[in-house]
């Protein structure tokens, strides 16, 4: 009786050199190893595996994982339509600038966890730790579309060991500090520096406000688009950060002043409330090289920035014992967490008033002196 010799799953080929190339075909394409083996038992083996992948569904295209990394880079900085312009713009920096250099050629498929591990400590020799952990979320993010893209199998990004950094230490200005910094720039800008520290606003909604955004009888302002560095306007941050706030009677009487120097009334709705000298809508980098920072020099503030306004916001909130959930809308925050945990900072007035409570409460007793005889 003859014996049938099992028909394996595609077929290995003795190559000049000597090493084997293994081949098969699956939906009309001929699909070749992306590297040759030096037995014709290993090519088999990695035909084996090939055909096992196919049967249960997790089968990749050998020639996805060509792809270089540069160009897959290019893909994913394109792939989200709802990223914001400037969000692209810094990933697309970060890529060019600092990851593209090193892994830019090479395969996606070749690039291993080590690969990415040397880069990150790399990194980490010359920058902060915060900038070193949004370096690697764009890298990750890069091969997380590359997974679900199926050019591979897994992320080389799984386990990657990234700096821990504490929070950013950012300034808690006085009353005094910040009427000084209102002064050097002038009434439009101060009450856009007043918004950030009052309504804890970023600066793309504070660019994004327009003159419908105000409702002086409610005394209130919505927040529903920012002007983004791209020049752009788009939806807040995220959900949260469209809300409605309430003002104080001086910062809307401050408002309504600008408004009115430059002839603007509600039949002017779609008019943005700041605008450049030359009365456009403002460009971050100009106002911050042209306004903001002579203004921190001059009051003596040099480094601020204007995110630094809506930390202090946040303290103030949590300061004045506002109720975190009102604290987390007024800031536009995803969730408490947040407010506390990244932006809020203790002043040392709290303090002095948390040591003054406690040490109330643990302070030694002086014992009861009798008054009585000896009898």
């Amino acid at each position: 009786m003859a014996v049938t010799r099992r028909r394996h799953f595609g077929s290995a080929r003795k190559l000049p050199s000597g090493r084997y190339q293994a081949r098969y075909w699956h939906a009309g394409t001929r699909h070749i190893a992306p590297e040759t083996f030096p037995t014709k038992a290993d090519a088999l083996a990695w035909l084996s595996r090939a055909e096992a992948d196919l049967t249960r569904g997790a089968w990749l295209d050998p020639a996805a994982g060509k792809v270089t990394f540069a160009d897959l880079a290019s893909q994913w900085v394109v792939s989200n339509p709802m990223k914001r312009g400037s969000s692209r713009l810094r990933d697309k920096s970060i890529l060019d600038n600092h990851v593209v250099p090193e892994l830019g050629p090479h395969p996606v498929s070749r690039i291993t966890r080590l690969d990415v591990q040397h880069l990150v400590d790399s990194w980490s020799q010359d920058h902060a730790p915060s900038t070193v952990v949004r370096m690697f979320a764009v890298v990750r993010g890069v091969f997380g579309f590359a997974v679900v893209s199926d050019m591979i199998a897994r992320s080389p990004c799984a386990g990657i060991r990234v700096p821990r950094g504490g929070l950013v230490e950012r300034p808690v200005l006085s009353a005094a500090q910040l009427q000084g910094l209102a002064a050097e720039l002038g009434p439009d800008q101060a009450a856009m520096m007043w918004l950030g520290v009052v309504g804890g606003l970023r600066w793309a909604e504070c660019a994004g406000l327009t003159v419908a955004s105000l409702d002086p009888l409610k005394r209130t302002m919505s927040v529903s688009q920012q002007l983004g560095r791209d020049g752009r306007l788009a939806a807040p941050k995220s959900r949260a950060g469209t809300r409605r706030l309430s003002l104080p009677e001086w910062l809307l009487v401050d408002l309504a002043s600008l408004l009115s120097q430059r002839g603007l009334t509600a039949a002017n709705a779609g008019e943005f409330v700041f605008v450049s000298r030359e009365g456009r809508p403002l460009s971050y980098a100009n106002w911050r090289r042209r306004i903001w920072e002579p203004a921190c020099r001059a009051a003596s503030l040099p480094g601020l920035r204007f995110h630094d306004l809506r930390s202090m916001a946040a303290t103030a909130l949590v300061a004045a014992g506002v109720d975190i959930k009102t604290a987390q809308t007024r800031l536009g925050h995803s969730s408490p967490s947040v407010t506390l945990g990244i932006y809020a900072r203790a002043t040392e007035q709290a303090d002095r008033l948390a040591a003054e409570a406690v040490g109330a409460f643990f302070a030694p007793r002086s014992p009861v002196v009798s008054s009585g005889g000896n009898g």
